[in-house]
């Protein structure tokens, strides 16, 4: 029987290794962002993972130099680039935990919540050798 509970104890602590690792994977992706600027300069645009905008940087010239309409296409154009950096980095930084031929939106579909994919840590339960609570 002790064999069978060292086997399982090693198991539990293989899958808790696995567990925080992509935990700590996630923290570290809630963290990410990129930042776009436009070739004029004008316009800086930072995003985060999930392509939520996090910041704008207006140089003030900008509405001098740039009819609204070139204002809200250069937004739009950098909300692009930031967002595609930040996914590349993203996809980079899972594709230890993916499978090859299976892309991040295929895996998770768009909007899904990485946390509740994530398995829980895992509390064996004690030997007979252990002193129980």
């Amino acid at each position: 029987m002790d064999d069978s509970w060292t086997v399982l104890e090693k198991l539990v602590k293989e899958v808790n290794r696995q567990t925080r690792q992509v935990q700590d994977m996630h923290e570290k992706a809630r963290d990410m962002s990129a930042s776009a600027t436009s070739k004029d300069g004008m316009v800086t645009v930072t995003v985060g993972a999930r392509g939520e905008v996090r910041k704008i940087d207006l140089d003030p010239r900008v509405y001098r130099k740039l009819s609204p309409s070139e204002l809200s296409a250069s937004l739009i154009e950098q909300i692009g680039a930031a967002t595609r950096t930040v996914s590349g980095e993203l996809q980079e930084a899972m594709q230890p935990f993916t499978p090859a031929d299976l892309s991040l939106e295929d895996l998770f579909g768009e909007g899904a919540d990485l946390p509740s994919f994530l398995a829980q840590v895992v509390t064996p339960r004690p030997t007979e050798r252990e002193e129980r609570p």
